[in-house]
């Protein structure tokens, strides 16, 4: 498998790979996908998006034909997220996936992302496992708009970092709490939370 930037001159064969991965991926009306495709990947869509700096569009080419494609953005928390991954589907069962998953967080920590976070509709099982089997955790869910219909996906965070656990406060929000980062209780230690994975919005305590 060979690994490149998306370009342009990608678009048509990208639309197809999205559509036949929703198609088999997805309980989603034929029609809610086309449309959703063309607002994604429609020419102009596409080469705006393009054109994002915290965009990284990485293509999976495999006998020089793109089978596959990793869409992610990189925020100024230091947080990359994994918006879609995509592998046609006649190139389904070879690793492709995997292969492409670790290359793109590979890439993302070069680029300085310290955590990743992934989406998933809620009714895509496989896609939640992929991102189970590999140390990620469930902490929030969110509604999404596909083609004028409202839907939920659910958000998974890297948990394979070295001192941070993300939380879900009652309100919804995802915390982070450091680990080894303490003060001194009556009966036992608090750990510092932050608003953010690199720890530079304090949000409070929390007795583990």
């Amino acid at each position: 498998m060979e690994l490149r930037t998306g370009t342009t001159a990608d678009r048509e064969r990208i639309a197809e790979i999205a559509e036949r991965s929703l198609e088999n991926s997805y309980s989603l009306n034929p029609r809610t996908i086309s449309g959703a495709v063309e607002e994604w990947y429609g020419q102009e869509a596409f080469d705006d998006r393009l054109e994002e700096e915290d965009l990284l569009f990485l293509v999976a080419e495999d006998d020089g034909e793109p089978v596959a494609f990793s869409e992610t953005t990189i925020t100024e928390g230091g947080q990359g997220d994994l918006l879609w991954l995509h592998v046609h589907p006649d190139h389904r069962g070879r690793g492709i996936g995997a292969e492409l998953f670790e290359r793109t967080r590979e890439r993302l920590r070069e680029a300085g992302a310290e955590y990743l976070r992934g989406r998933v509709l809620s009714d895509n099982q496989t896609g939640a496992s992929f991102y189970e089997s590999r140390g990620f955790e469930r902490v929030d869910e969110e509604e999404v708009e596909i083609d004028g219909e409202t839907y939920f996906q659910y958000i998974y965070l890297d948990a394979d970092s070295k001192r941070i656990q993300s939380r879900v406060t009652e309100d919804g929000e995802v915390v982070y709490v450091d680990l080894l980062e303490e003060d001194v209780g009556s009966e036992a230690p608090f750990k510092t939370v932050y608003g953010d994975p690199r720890r530079e919005s304090r949000y409070g305590f929390i007795r583990l």
